[in-house]
């Protein structure tokens, strides 16, 4: 089952940024062929809501983590298999007849660039199923997991038709093939077999992906998420920080049903978007099974999440930000009104109208959406006098705030998450100290 997310969660999150943007897909993105790369893509877009789907990616992983085992076929060698398996025209079978004086000669000075790519072809195929087999025997010899042995059980069910017995037989790489072997060999393999072998293709792009998560977990020091079995919604996350970020302050947060909002405050830079992209990127990651930037964590499975950090103007449609902001607070009204369990983010709740009218619709939404316990919403503001309001009306807010510490009349940031409402106010001091009223004056 799929965990609903959708693409301002995505992009909010940088979870796939553009091409020249940094972010989550590309941090963990060391494949080596082309295929493990869509694979890992598609991780990325489709989550996951269902306990024994995460805990068999996350075994598998773990697996590849702790025995370090690096991807031991030519990266080089799989373009050329898909491309060689992908081409299944007829009039391209080679003929043994074929194998003429004059295909020698044009072979002989370069000119038969068909049979080349073919031989090519062929030959990259054969290396990639003696490669495979003795693979699988490292995977033996190293004790896998059962969830490995799935695939291991899988892709053995393949090599063990008749067509590929002679695979078993190899003793040593292929790397120069007569005219009348490649012949039969492409028979086999690209017309024959053809799906057989590209299933064994489809199968590598998955420990492709595999290992190469384990390896950002290794060289990251993530960790994997613990499942919490009780019926409660619970969230824990002790140590976590932002992957992207460069020296990244670590942050500790606890939220279950009895205090399943937090009302977060803080001043302009005190990183209150980042904390709120920090703590999504973590539940994320926990819900594709991947490990997670976080001394450890323990969460209940929700069923989606909505952020709502970087809002955009929909000016095609004619829609102002505050309209925006309104559509995309019903949309997750509709949505948690559905007894779900989600994960709900809005960084600066209604900035896109006037205070007296942000303040009351600030009161009024947090109030309504305290009511849905099974979910859990962090809501950021600049309005701290709801927080007031709002402490009277729910005993189920927690409410959080990042500091501001002020330095020889310089705001410094410590990053560090606080329980409280923030007292700082700290605007008109950065703008005096930019001398912006005094340059006006000139």
């Amino acid at each position: 089952m799929a965990f609903k997310v959708d693409h301002q969660t995505i992009s909010d999150l940088k979870i796939i940024g553009g091409a020249r943007e940094k972010d989550i897909y590309g941090l963990f993105n060391r494949t080596k062929t082309r295929g493990g790369a869509r694979i890992l893509k598609d991780m990325f877009m489709y989550p996951r809501s269902r306990e024994e789907e995460i805990m068999n990616r996350v075994n598998i992983i773990s697996y590849f983590k702790e025995k370090e085992i690096e991807f031991p076929f030519e990266s080089s060698g799989f373009d050329t298999i898909e491309h060689y398996l992908g081409n299944t025209d007829e009039r391209t079978r080679l003929m043994e007849h074929d194998d003429n004086l004059k295909r020698k000669f044009n072979n002989a000075i370069g000119g038969d660039t068909e049979y080349q790519q073919i031989n090519k072809g062929v030959i990259s195929t054969l290396v990639f199923l003696y490669d495979l087999k003795e693979f699988l025997s490292s995977l033996d010899s190293n004790g896998a997991t059962a969830e490995i042995n799935k695939d291991v059980i899988a892709i053995k069910k393949v090599l063990d038709i008749p067509e590929l017995e002679f695979v078993n037989g190899l003793e040593k790489r292929t790397t120069k093939l007569s005219y009348a072997k490649t012949a039969k060999y492409d028979k086999l393999l690209r017309f024959e077999i053809n799906k057989q072998v590209q299933k064994l293709l489809y199968h590598v792009f998955d420990f492709d992906v595999y290992i190469a998560v384990a390896e950002v977990a290794n060289q990251h020091k993530f960790s994997f998420a613990e499942i919490e079995q009780t019926d409660g919604n619970l969230i824990q996350l002790n140590e976590v920080y932002h992957p992207l970020v460069p020296n990244a302050i670590p942050n500790t947060i606890h939220i279950d049903q009895n205090n399943n909002m937090i009302f977060l405050t803080g001043a302009n830079m005190a990183g209150k978007s980042t904390f709120m992209k920090t703590f999504s990127i973590a539940i994320y990651l926990a819900h594709m099974g991947f490990p997670v930037p976080a001394k450890s964590m323990r969460f209940s499975i929700q069923n989606g999440m909505f952020t709502t950090i970087n809002l955009a103007d929909n000016l095609n449609l004619g829609f102002s930000h505050f309209y925006s902001e309104v559509n995309r607070v019903r949309k997750v009204a509709e949505s948690v009104n559905q007894n779900e369990r989600l994960v709900v983010l809005f960084d600066e709740l209604f900035r896109g109208t006037n205070v007296k009218d942000a303040y009351d619709a600030t009161v009024a939404v947090m109030d309504a959406f305290a009511t849905k316990r099974n979910c859990t919403f962090v809501i950021s503001t600049h309005i701290i006098e709801a927080g007031e309001e709002l402490k009277k009306m729910r005993d189920n807010i927690k409410f959080m705030y990042l500091p501001t510490v002020m330095k020889d009349n310089l705001p410094q940031y410590t990053y560090q998450i606080e329980e409280g409402i923030t007292e700082d106010r700290h605007g008109m001091i950065i703008i005096n100290n930019e001398k912006i009223l005094d340059i006006l004056k000139e």
